[in-house]
């Protein structure tokens, strides 16, 4: 756990910052007495979607005929 004054919270954020993001706990002090504790929040990241198996739901085993590089040459050309 580290330790920071009030002084170091005003001028000095980005120190703190990084502290707390690196997942210490910090002990705000005041004349030298402790007067608050900050925590990081625990960062949660939802699951991401499980988009080849939706793709297989949706198409299958199905392959196209056409490639992508034919179909994008053929669009190229319409212009």
């Amino acid at each position: 756990m580290k330790t920071v004054s009030v002084r170091d919270l005003r001028y000095d954020f980005p120190k703190v910052e990084n502290l707390l993001l690196s997942g210490e706990e910090v002990k705000i002090t005041k004349r030298h007495k402790v007067i608050a504790r900050l925590t990081a929040e625990p960062a949660e990241k939802p699951p991401l979607p499980d988009f080849l198996r939706r793709l297989k739901e949706i198409y299958g085993d199905q392959v196209c005929e056409v490639s992508g590089t034919e179909l994008i040459s053929a669009d190229r050309e319409g212009r």
